[in-house]
């Protein structure tokens, strides 16, 4: 999408402190120390916390300003070939004559529809209040044109031969458009602070102090907290809060008045809504709003006058009716605006789907009264943009699916509603989950136990199951604990499952004991088909909500299935556990091409009866056609092979990661084709490599890893279409066919289990040994998990291999503990009373962290322990080595806990109270698409990026940010990921200006969508330092290094390699600017952690050595200098 020229785009902008992004230069968070000022090609920016660069489900289509931005910097292109660079996408400048009769400039290409271009004039300040009016396109041959909401603009006209204008005529409103008009006004005019990021403001002090100095007055250099403050990290809970801005006031209350609705003699004389507002002058006025306009009316008691005030005021919109009625309301209403256009396009977007916060302001803030936010929450129904308005949300998703899809803009358009759709039903299904769980909305099945009632919520979303009862939810949670946290057996201790394993297994699998498991497994599935993307073959939009200890599955309702007896409708698959399997030609052909891209192999299963039937899929999973003749796959549990490793009764859904698959049939290919050539097989490291972003030391372990990555998740071969596994192997399910067939499908999928134990869990570890991979806290350590293809389940595993490594060990530890005491948690909060939520969590907090008078684990409660007793033990001195902090963060995240962010007294039995838990927030896991052909992009940059080509990454890279916007809008981790990059490339190229720009594009993104203390918002910190230090802004860069070193107690703790990382960073900008000794220190803390951590042969140590040698040699101390050198050398 385009964006707005002229003074709205640049305002507020400074030549520093632009937009962020992250930078791939990923090698020193873990990497290197900043080099001098003449040495820039070691200097790296980091890149994500785990290594991995996975696409994301968050943001919103209103990319207004930040569009334009975003090409306007395409100008610092390393080779200024900003058109090129950009894609493809060329901008023209059209006028637009306002209701008002001014004239505004937009930049428009072809491909915007007017849709887009609504979007940008409700962000332009001039134009944000108006909603109810046409467009008309005027052309250089005199024609005009009216437009529709859907057309794009290459359809009406072409604008590119110049000569097109705009124009916004008002019409007439109607109940619909008055009330959207009145809810628009409302939230220009409410009091939710716009994001402001520590950079922007930082960067904004910076230039108050540069101003100071340049008029004599003289500033003390800055220094930070120094060493000591990274044991204080409690105490720094407070610092991690943005400062909030001052409230605009405008008006004291606008809400709808007691006569509504319009009595019929008025309603025929257009009357169409009465509002009652209250000005800042104390003044109370009763509004009348018609089809044409609004006015203030004569009515002062309890009987409507409808006749014009004394002293009539009338205006089309609202706002300008107010701002002829108050003169604060217009001071007010202009500050607002003006704070809007000061901040940064990207602080001011919407977030579609924002992250959870565990911290929250403290002291807490005054509840103020607010009619209009009273009525929306008692008009407002569950899953309704406004009332009365429902969405059949299945419709909605797979007619975007039927969208053509033949060329790029086909694609764009269709991902782009694909995702808007999705992301409107998350949205509807969160707030539907929590009035299940609130009680405000009914079951469909009253009279079914209470853990299979179901619940449709106004018709928009189908399907909620709510999973709860006392008794029963306690066993389930138990098997999905046993999933989760189960440690690896090797592979020489663990028996293969036969048939007989699964006698008494259905019966487990059929309870409730696998329900917590099978859900994510079947999200997991519906995510493989949708991305498997096969013609004619739909699956249901679905989210899954943890909230208050309850677990609630969303998906969209498949037409007719709730009217009726449909079993007639089930066309494959099995809904009575293999007892009758149905099958159809036309569904198998659908099932059939899928399977091919998922690597599942067609087979031969017996049903109860005897009967072979040939099937591409899980038995379980369920063929249905719909009432709109559509063909729908649900019950997607096992997509992949059930993972060997694991037998037994509770472990049915321990199935194989996707990426493992895939990867596993690459190596399986490549065997073959050797063998077939002759050759000895070999596993090539680089197939084993990780499916994700690697952090590395140096710019050419960076360029290796890279190249793993690209070749792991390349094109595919051809010859790796040809590995498929069996589904329904170590299942209850009897397999037809021959004995041998049966044996080498077995045999193929205990293969990949072996792959998993044997190679891909010691190339991790390898991995996070070499800092290729460096988790800082259990979220990221869970997706490095996961990008290469190894089960949470396995983390005991990890545990066991990475004792050498402290910093690991107590990481997976930690990890293992909080995911137990979650499910305790989360017992406890079922159990509990609305009453007694705060008291609740408050106390389970002071037993989990709060100071142990006894002492030693064996006389404290063994209720964390008695979840996975045969699963990894615990020493004795792991309470002490838990850093609580980081413990506190990682529950309150999984759970959806908000505390009050202030100093904790964790040496007392009670740091909690109950008024410190100020809210509890659903945990959500969707089924967001993402944009494949960004990511092919993205990839294909990364290999250039790799090679050294810089123009042509550059090319890829902000082709893929142009897609990127106009699919999911800026505020998407996957813009920020090409943010970085585009960062990366132009601080390769020299130009540190521009890489600031788009690094401070890329940190706002992350601090809005993965929260303010993710390790990869720390590290976007980082990288801007790095770039400030780079145009020798020193002060500036230390403090972005001062708010990164916050960032990353708070996630990881102190003893961390990245920690080490950022002090050597520290160090060397301290001895750029000749501070020798305070870089001293930190060179010694950082030697002294990698030592600890890393071990004294560890090629970071090394690094140590060598910074240190600098120091000393800088100093004089070449004695001193000479006996770094030598420790260097023998560490290397």
């Amino acid at each position: 999408m385009a964006g707005r020229s002229g003074k709205g785009r640049n305002k507020g902008r400074t030549p520093n402190s632009n937009n962020v992004v992250r930078s791939e230069a990923e090698a020193d968070t873990t990497g290197a120390p900043v080099p001098s000022k003449d040495d820039t090609s070691q200097l790296s920016p980091s890149g994500d916390a785990n290594g991995v660069c996975n696409g994301s489900s968050s943001p919103e289509i209103e990319s207004t300003n930040a569009k334009a931005e975003a090409t306007s910097d395409t100008s610092t292109a390393p080779s200024g070939q900003a058109k090129q660079a950009e894609g493809g996408l060329h901008l023209y400048p059209i006028p637009v004559k306002l209701q008002s009769g001014e004239k505004l400039e937009l930049q428009l290409n072809p491909g915007d529809s007017v849709m887009d271009i609504r979007q940008f004039l409700l962000d332009a300040p001039e134009t944000c209040f108006f909603t109810c009016y046409d467009l008309i396109l005027h052309t250089k041959d005199g024609s005009s044109h009216h437009l529709e909401d859907y057309h794009e603009l290459s359809e009406i006209a072409d604008i590119t031969s110049g000569g097109c204008s705009l124009e916004m005529v008002a019409t007439l409103y109607d109940d619909r458009s008055i009330r959207s008009h009145l809810r628009r006004s409302r939230e220009l005019l409410s009091a939710s602070p716009i994001h402001a990021s520590l950079s922007t403001q930082l960067a904004l002090q910076h230039d108050k102090m540069q101003k100071k100095a340049a008029d004599g007055v003289k500033s003390e250099g800055l220094e930070l907290e120094g060493l000591g403050f990274m044991e204080d990290i409690p105490g720094s809970l407070c610092n991690l809060m943005p400062s909030s801005s001052q409230v605009i006031k405008c008006v004291e209350s606008i809400v709808f008045s007691s006569f509504n609705p319009p009595p019929n003699y008025r309603r025929i004389a257009g009357d169409l809504i009465y509002i009652d507002a209250v000005t800042l002058e104390g003044n109370k006025y009763c509004i009348t709003g018609t089809t044409k306009s609004f006015y203030v009316n004569s009515s002062t008691g309890n009987i409507l006058d409808p006749r014009p005030s004394k002293h009539p005021s009338e205006a089309t919109t609202l706002i300008g009716l107010l701002q002829k009625l108050s003169l604060k309301f217009k001071k007010g209403f202009r500050e607002i605006l003006e704070r809007k256009s000061s901040s940064h396009p990207f602080e001011i977007v919407q977030s579609l789907l924002p992250p959870n916060s565990w911290l929250g302001a403290y002291p807490v803030p005054h509840h103020e009264r607010d009619a209009a936010r009273a009525e929306d929450a008692v008009a407002l129904s569950y899953g309704s943009e406004l009332i009365g308005m429902q969405r059949d949300w299945n419709e909605e998703l797979q007619s975007c699916l039927e969208f053509p899809h033949a060329t790029p803009q086909e694609r764009i358009l269709r991902d782009r509603a694909l995702y808007k759709v999705t992301c409107d039903f998350v949205e509807a299904a969160t707030s539907g989950a929590i009035g299940v769980i609130r009680g405000c909305i009914s079951p469909i099945n009253p009279t079914d136990p209470e853990c299979f009632h179901i619940f449709a919520v106004d018709a928009d979303i189908g399907h909620i199951s709510k999973e709860l009862a006392s008794s029963v939810q306690l066993v389930f949670q138990q098997g999905a604990e046993h999933v989760e946290n189960t440690n690896s057996c090797g592979s020489s201790e663990c028996p293969s499952n036969e048939a007989s394993d699964a006698s008494g297994e259905a019966q487990v699998a059929d309870g409730e004991q696998a329900t917590y498991a099978s859900a994510n497994n079947d999200l997991k599935g519906t995510k493989a088909y949708q991305e498997a993307d096969v013609p004619g073959l739909y699956n249901l939009a679905m989210a899954i909500i943890d909230y208050r200890g309850h677990r609630v599955v969303a998906q969209s309702i498949i037409p007719g299935i709730l009217q009726g007896d449909k079993s007639d409708s089930l066309l494959y698959g099995s809904v009575d556990n293999g007892k009758k399997i149905c099958w159809d030609e036309a569904f198998h052909s659908k099932v059939l091409e899928a399977a091919a891209r998922l690597h599942l192999k067609p087979h031969m299963v017996l049903d109860g009866s005897g009967n072979a039937v040939k099937l591409a899929a899980p038995v379980e999973c369920k063929g249905i056609v719909g009432s709109d003749d559509r063909h729908y796959l649900l019950d997607l549990m096992r997509v992949t092979p059930r993972d060997a490793n694991y037998s037994g009764p509770g472990s049915r859904f321990c199935v194989l990661r996707s990426e493992l698959v895939t990867s596993f049939c690459k190596v399986e290919a490549a065997e073959r084709s050797k063998s077939t050539c002759g050759e000895v097989p070999v596993v090539p490291e680089s197939a084993n490599a990780t499916y994700a972003d690697t952090e590395v030391e140096t710019k050419e372990k960076q360029c290796d890893a890279i190249h793993d990555f690209d070749t792991a998740t390349s094109g595919k071969d051809p010859s790796c279409d040809e590995i498929l596994l069996n589904p329904n192997v170590f299942t209850e399910f009897k397999l037809a066919g021959s004995q041998e067939e049966i044996a080498a499908d077995e045999a193929e999928v205990r293969k990949a289990g072996l792959y998993l134990v044997d190679v891909v869990l010691p190339k991790f570890v390898q991995d996070l040994s070499s800092l290729e991979v460096s988790p800082m806290d259990g979220q990221t350590l869970t997706e490095a998990l996961h990008a290469h293809g190894i089960n949470v389940r396995y983390i005991g595993k990890v545990a066991d291999m990475t004792k050498h490594l402290p910093h690991l060990w107590d990481l997976c530890a930690t990890e293992i503990i909080i995911r137990s005491t979650k499910h305790i948690l989360k017992d406890v909060l079922r159990e509990s009373q609305d009453h007694d939520l705060g008291p609740a969590i408050s106390h389970f907090l002071n037993c989990l962290v709060g100071h142990n008078s006894s002492g030693g684990a064996k006389n404290g409660p063994n209720n964390m322990q008695w979840r996975a007793p045969k699963k990894f033990s615990l020493p004795e001195d792991a309470r002490s080595r838990v850093r609580k902090v980081s413990a506190i963060r990682n529950l309150c995240l999984k759970v959806g806990i908000c505390i009050a962010a202030r100093k904790y007294d964790f040496e007392s039995a009670m740091p909690f109270e109950a008024s410190d838990v100020l809210d509890l927030q659903p945990v959500i896991k969707h089924s967001v698409p993402v944009c494949s052909e960004a990511r092919e992009l993205l990839e294909s940059g990364k290999a250039r990026l790799a090679e050294g080509n810089l123009n042509e990454a550059y090319t890829l890279f902000t082709e893929a940010f142009s897609i990127l916007q106009q699919v999911t809008g800026p505020m998407h981790k996957e813009v920020a990921n090409c943010c970085r990059y585009i960062a990366t490339v132009l601080y390769h190229a020299g130009d540190m200006g521009g890489a600031i720009t788009q690094q401070h594009k890329e940190l706002i993104i992350n601090e809005r969508c993965l929260g303010l203390d993710h390790p990869d918002t720390a590290h976007s910190y980082g990288n801007m330092a790095l770039f400030y230090h780079g145009l020798n802004q020193t002060e500036l860069a230390l403090r972005h290094m001062s708010r990164t070193l916050l960032l990353l107690s708070l996630s990881s703790g102190v003893d961390h390699p990245d920690v080490a990382t950022t002090f050597i960073n520290v160090a060397m900008m301290y001895q750029d600017i000749g501070k020798m000794n305070v870089a001293l220190r930190y060179l010694q803390e950082a030697l002294k952690k990698n030592e600890r951590l890393l071990g004294q042969d560890h090629i970071q140590t090394a690094a140590c050595y060598h910074a240190l040698a600098i120091a000393f040699n800088c100093m004089g101390a070449y004695k001193l200098s000479i006996q770094a050198c030598i420790g260097r050398l023998t560490n290397i």
